[in-house]
């Protein structure tokens, strides 16, 4: 790759990052990405031809973690490929059109309607200085805006959310994207849809650590078996009393999955058993339907073996009438 030269000497030359590098980029990105970057940015103000193998021996980097490094960098809009190499771009000039572009599909009323909403401004400023000591980036007000937006939160749940991240130690956009999704889909509006959130979700968690103590599984459950436990609970509307008699049928049957549990718990949601007594009642009816059964293939069976017995005789008897003769 080429790299643009300076005109001053390495001694007094600087390699300037940007305030908005630290506040946008940094907390995200790999180390071994942003020693890449860090690297390139300093070897941009000198004319060289920079191959990877080389920046993986000065580096102390295999090849394919350059290679992933700069994939990353592109990505992220910090370096442009050219034919001959890349260009590290100006993060500043980038933000600065990515932030005052003209949105079509919002409307000039609803701009100012925006603008003008000194709650939503109180509000993250607030957010700014409580959880980014006053150096909030400039895309997290496009953020918190979005969230309002698309989720519908009160400024209550907008704090709580910043608040649960921050307890977290995840205080970056795309855990805090992630959860503010996960509480849209679960509808929460409001503090008292929050709670009711939380009511729920503590009783879920109640319920996989009992499962998991159930099954010897001391490293708690998957979570592709949490998300059976979720649909048990939140759709079927199961507690542990329903679930515990189908854990309890697992003794009848070797190296049970849990695939196996889930398809007995399917199978009276869909017969609309609800309590522990018609479970109970369900199970006792198949049994005896099982034990009927049973009798009854094994009285055919002994028929068919007498009926089979006179017909050998028979001819057996016939037989003898022949030789006889």
């Amino acid at each position: 790759m080429r790299l643009e030269k300076s005109e001053k000497h390495m001694i007094f030359n600087t390699t300037e990052i940007p305030d908005i590098f630290f506040s946008e980029y940094l907390g995200n990105m790999p180390g071994e990405y942003l020693k890449i970057y860090l690297y390139i940015s300093f070897l941009s103000k000198y004319s060289k031809e920079v191959k990877v193998n080389d920046l993986s021996k000065n580096l102390s980097l295999p090849v394919n973690v350059i290679n992933e490094g700069m994939k990353y960098l592109e990505e992220k809009k910090l370096i442009l490929r050219k034919p001959q190499g890349f260009i590290i771009l100006d993060i500043q000039e980038n933000m600065l059109n990515e932030l005052y572009k003209p949105n079509i599909k919002t409307s000039p009323e609803k701009i100012e309607e925006n603008t003008q909403n000194k709650e939503r401004i109180q509000l993250v400023e607030y957010l700014n200085n409580k959880y980014f000591q006053g150096v909030m980036g400039p895309t997290w007000y496009q953020d918190i805006d979005t969230w309002f937006e698309k989720y519908q939160f009160t400024k209550e749940v907008m704090i709580a959310l910043f608040d649960y991240c921050f307890k977290k130690s995840a205080l970056h956009r795309n855990y805090i994207s992630t959860v503010a999704e996960a509480w849209g889909l679960n509808n929460i509006k409001d503090l008292g849809d929050l709670e009711n959130y939380y009511i729920k979700q503590d009783k879920l968690m109640k319920i996989n650590k009992t499962i998991a103590k159930k099954l010897g599984r001391y490293n708690g459950l998957n979570q592709y078996e949490e998300a059976y436990v979720e649909k048990w609970v939140n759709e079927y509307k199961y507690d542990m009393n329903i679930i515990e008699i189908a854990l309890k049928r697992t003794t009848f049957k070797a190296n049970a999955s849990f695939e196996y549990i889930n398809s007995i718990i399917k199978d009276w949601n869909e017969r609309n058993l609800r309590t522990p007594a018609e479970v109970n009642e369900f199970l006792e009816k198949r049994k005896e339907l099982n034990k009927n059964k049973k009798e009854l293939e094994k009285k055919v069976k002994k028929e068919t073996f007498d009926q089979r017995e006179y017909n050998n005789l028979s001819f057996l008897y016939a037989n003898n009438n022949v030789m006889e003769g």
